[in-house]
């Protein structure tokens, strides 16, 4: 068999395999009296600005960056930077 049809058969095992999807809006620090204080109604302060992109990871690796649109009611992201296939590939190893 050739190393093409190798690669192409392993490649071909793995592309059924589901992945944790999470769009990052933002991060912050907080203490814990802090977070024991919270009710509802409290406001987290994130770290990044309004209308800034949101991440996109796949197993909490970074793969894109996005804003956040509306989708049937949903949200959802389009994405404005993707990292490239190698690069992706890469990342998940």
């Amino acid at each position: 068999m050739s190393e093409t049809l190798t690669k192409e058969k392993n490649l071909n095992l793995i592309l059924d395999i589901p992945l944790r999807v999470t769009v990052e809006l933002g991060r912050t620090k907080m203490p814990v009296n802090e977070l024991l204080n919270l009710t509802q109604g409290s406001v987290i302060e994130l770290s990044k600005l309004a209308g800034e992109p949101m991440e996109v990871l796949v197993n909490d690796k970074l793969i894109a960056r996005g804003e956040a649109v509306v989708v049937n009611e949903k949200f959802g992201v389009r994405l404005t930077d993707i990292i490239s296939t190698t690069e992706r590939i890469e990342q998940l190893k």
